[in-house]
């Protein structure tokens, strides 16, 4: 699928984005480990989430699905899983694979992960190094990359780890594994990073203690099922956020967006280049923090972004490279060298993109340096990514010429229907079925 986009247009309206990606995977996951029965609303029904369900499915957990956004998981205990009588496959959801990976090395049972081609082309090693300090047997492809293969019944222990970057992944894979290790699991984290892991543990009943940095648990315990209302995925908000901010005439609302504060790095960023945005009826749903976003247009400046804010805006740097294309002046990222190994190079992807829509930029080993200024158009290549797809859909908003995305299909991994939605809040946009 490609998407084509006519230069021009503005973002009015109100929405609300689908669910959050990282929430609905741990969702998934404890509700099967829970004793009892989960109700999950609100859960996202993309490719990456529904790996993660089929996956649980295929060890033994009754999951239905009575409507959309709905999910009820009939819990097996931390204790209740079997083995799968294939390989799971986790399709291109990484956060999928490195969170399953510390639950299945506690497993009786052999298993394997695998995915697709991009999927199997990402390093693992981040997480296999700790779950092998911690007693476990895994074997992956060449470079730590998947399939992995987890040899069930190794008795874990748990360990104190230092985090050699700033990872929720990591860190939750680890977590994760301590509910199977003998004795205390704890991380230590040199920059916070998103916490939905400790938060839902805690909402399971779970004791997780967080103190300056430090997260820790005892093996051992026991999960108690919940209900889990999935707030609206602040990365998937992102976009509109930017579109509507790079629009002239733009005045959007995007309800229950989850505003976590690991998560709000974006908001931060936005703000500091001069966009015009508020929250409004802030509250709290399941332990997760959601409001209400409006933002209008506004007239943006490029800016020095702040390496503390970087774990919190890892997602959403590649629309906010847009933003920094659309703005006055010049932006520098340094300190996110993380973004190398997402889905796809995504400083290489989107540095790519932005030379080819004339947008002046020059890569660092870290990060990028963005001139704002004039952007035309052109054929832009996603490396199978969705978030460079999105990123470069909105870019049209300011764009001088008709853009051309090749390689959509993966947009659903996150976003399903992101083009419809789209183009009701007026983006000028159509999808070409190949």
């Amino acid at each position: 699928m490609e998407f084509k986009l006519t230069p021009g247009g503005t973002i009015c309206g109100e929405a609300r984005v689908p669910g959050d990606k990282s929430i609905s995977h741990r969702s998934i996951m404890l509700g099967a480990l829970a004793e009892g029965v989960t109700r999950v609303s609100g859960f996202l029904e993309g490719d990456d989430a529904l790996a993660t369900l089929s996956a649980f499915r295929a060890m033994g957990v009754e999951i239905e699905r009575p409507g959309e956004g709905s999910v009820i998981v009939n819990g097996v205990g931390l204790h209740g899983l079997e083995a799968p009588a294939h390989p799971l496959d986790l399709g291109n959801a990484g956060t999928g694979m490195r969170l399953m990976c510390g639950l299945l090395a506690g497993q009786p049972f052999d298993s394997e992960l695998t995915g697709d081609a991009s999927l199997c082309s990402r390093p693992m090693g981040r997480v296999i190094d700790p779950l092998q300090l911690m007693g476990a047997e895994i074997t992956s492809s060449e470079g730590g990359r998947p399939p992995l293969r987890i040899t069930g019944g190794r008795q874990l222990r748990g360990i104190h780890y230092d985090l050699p970057m700033a990872s929720a992944q990591v860190k939750s894979c680890v977590l994760l594994a301590g509910l199977y290790g003998n004795g205390r699991t704890s991380v230590t984290e040199p920059a916070p990073t998103r916490d939905h892991t400790e938060r839902m543990l805690r909402g399971f009943g779970y004791q997780v203690s967080s103190d300056n940095g430090v997260i820790s648990l005892e093996g051992g315990g026991s999960l108690r099922a919940a209900d889990i209302d999935v707030p609206a995925d602040i990365s998937s908000a992102t976009f509109f956020l930017v579109a509507a901010s790079i629009a002239q005439g733009s005045d959007l609302v995007l309800t229950h967006v989850g505003i976590n504060p690991t998560r709000i790095g974006v908001l931060n960023i936005l703000g500091l280049m001069g966009a015009d945005i508020s929250l409004n009826n802030e509250r709290e749903v399941g332990g997760e923090p959601v409001a209400d976003i409006h933002v209008r247009y506004a007239p943006l400046k490029g800016i020095e972004i702040p390496e503390d804010q970087v774990p919190l805006a890892i997602d959403e740097f590649p629309a906010l490279f847009i933003a920094a294309a659309c703005a006055e002046g010049r932006t520098v990222l340094r300190g996110a060298k993380e973004l190398r190994v997402k889905e796809s190079d995504r400083i290489a992807a989107m540095a790519e993109g932005l030379t080819t829509l004339g947008v002046e930029n020059e890569v660092l080993d870290d990060g990028i340096i963005i001139e704002g200024g004039r952007l035309g158009g052109g054929v832009i290549n996603t490396f199978h990514d969705h978030r460079i797809a999105m990123s470069f859909a909105i870019a049209a908003l300011r764009a001088e010429g008709e853009i051309r995305i090749l390689d959509c299909d993966h947009v659903a991994t996150s976003f399903p229907g992101f083009d419809a939605l789209a183009r009701g809040l007026g983006l000028q946009i159509s999808a070409l079925v190949d």
